[in-house]
């Protein structure tokens, strides 16, 4: 596969399917592009730091990426922040940040790619939280997927020049997920029916097949279920 002449942009490279993907890229010839918050990471692309609660830093960002490679063929838009906690004790500030970063992000990144993107592809990352599997834990998370999904379906809509899709895995081998209580990880998959975690590599291989595959039409929301063999 050559990705020679290819610019991609990843929102969220210092995450671990980010960090997978941008490396995968890379090998194949694609020219890449990576944002991050607070975790910077020193890779043989360019990074810029990117808060997506901060509009002017997003539309600052494009400008930046316009300049120096003059185009934009894919974005591809990772970030996410989740707070678990209970309803009684979970704060609409919580509840205002996971949908600021989750969904509001997601919405401005869209804007601004498609400002500055004539033809191209954008892919969300949503969750199967956003349909089947959520937890009351993570109610707000769940909503600012479902508000991907929604958003996704629409930018297809208003914006037929560019390919947007949305991919929605369920559990994924993370950091952040393989650290948690496995007890409670085992528990949450029997009830939510997942088979086996998924890999971060085979995320981001999918990632890269909504990319190239022109079978894949915009608007469509991909599921990862981990029910499959491997």
């Amino acid at each position: 596969m050559d990705l020679a002449g290819y610019v991609v942009l990843i929102i969220g490279v210092s995450s671990g399917i980010g960090h997978i993907l941008a490396g995968i890229l890379h090998e194949y010839g694609a020219t890449v592009i990576g944002t991050y918050n607070k975790h910077k990471i020193e890779e043989l692309y360019d990074t810029y730091k990117c808060d997506l609660t901060k509009e002017e830093e997003i539309k600052d960002l494009f400008a930046k990426v316009i300049s120096k490679h003059e185009k934009i063929d894919v974005v591809i838009n990772l970030a996410a922040l989740a707070i678990d906690n209970d309803i009684n004790t979970k704060t609409k500030n919580e509840f205002m940040q996971v949908l600021e970063v989750n969904l509001v992000g997601t919405f401005l990144v869209c804007k601004y790619a498609s400002l500055n993107m004539k033809r191209g592809i954008i892919i969300n990352i949503s969750s199967t939280d956003a349909t089947d599997t959520f937890s009351p834990l993570a109610m707000d998370y769940a909503a600012s997927k479902a508000g991907v999904e929604n958003l996704t379906k629409n930018l297809a809509l208003r914006l037929p020049n560019l390919k947007i899709c949305a991919l929605a895995p369920n559990w994924v081998d993370t950091d952040s997920v393989l650290n948690m209580n496995p007890e409670y990880l085992k528990e949450e998959m029997a009830r939510v029916g997942q088979k086996r975690i998924l890999k971060k590599e085979e995320v981001a291989l999918k990632i890269l097949e909504i990319m190239i595959n022109d079978d894949i039409r915009s608007g469509e929301i991909i599921r990862m279920s981990g029910n499959d063999e491997i």
